[in-house]
């Protein structure tokens, strides 16, 4: 406890220099990878340092790469994305989106599932977002009822293109989560949830039982890596 406690402390001292490198190390990994399809790579190439240290994505790298891919031929205008935790899909989105995307990344703290960042890292996230777009990000808990209206107004009434779940990972928890944002996709939209592959490692995430129950009701498709010593969640895609 004393050299965590020590640790932070010290975090806490650079924590300006080390948002400043922050930023300076993503815009050299930037200019390294200039172009859509290799700016996937970043937030797994990223070292920072201190409350900054990690933006590195949760998911299978092949399965977040295949979905990243389709995504970036969507280039949708509006995205919501539930579970931001290191912020790696949120800058993935970020890339991906339209040029004057509107994105809202919802995360809650000390949430059971990964949930919750520090305060300091709310302008790193917002840094992601390329000139013309907007991120918004939220600290709060998706199965507060009345949230879907308060993201249509940040959405000026319009509809997503893309919905992103990975938050909540208990049956219940995502089952609540598709019920009461996905009537704000549109016609042609995509929505994504992550860990469709039973767990026994992690007993309580019970996604995959929800996506057994609606994976016949629409046309989806099955994101699953094959890679040698990768990781093999699963990702599941619905065409809304």
């Amino acid at each position: 406890m004393k050299k965590f406690q020590l640790k932070h402390i010290g975090y806490q001292l650079f924590k300006k220099a080390h948002y400043i490198w922050a930023l300076k190390t993503l815009k050299v990994l930037e200019k390294e990878y200039p172009d859509l399809e290799s700016r996937f790579i970043i937030p797994f190439d990223y070292k920072g340092k201190g409350f900054f240290k990690s933006i590195k994505p949760m998911q299978s790298k092949k399965e977040i790469s295949d979905l990243y891919k389709i995504v970036a031929k969507q280039k949708p205008h509006g995205v919501l994305e539930i579970g931001t935790c290191h912020g790696g899909t949120l800058y993935l989105w970020a890339q991906a989106a339209a040029i004057d995307a509107v994105i809202i990344s919802i995360d809650l703290p000390y949430g059971e599932f990964g949930g919750g960042y520090y305060p300091c890292r709310i302008p790193f996230y917002q840094s992601f977002a390329l000139p013309k777009q907007k991120i918004h990000l939220l600290q709060t808990d998706t199965h507060e009822t009345k949230l879907p209206q308060d993201l249509s107004n940040l959405l000026n009434g319009e509809m997503l293109d893309f919905l992103f779940i990975d938050g909540d990972h208990s049956y219940q928890g995502v089952k609540q989560d598709f019920d009461l944002y996905s009537g704000l996709v549109k016609p042609g939209g995509l929505i994504a949830m992550h860990d469709i592959l039973p767990r026994e490692d992690v007993p309580s995430i019970e996604v995959y039982r929800f996506w057994r129950e609606i994976n016949t009701r629409f046309q989806t498709t099955e994101l699953i890596s094959n890679e040698p010593g990768d990781r093999k969640i699963g990702i599941g895609l619905i065409e809304w």
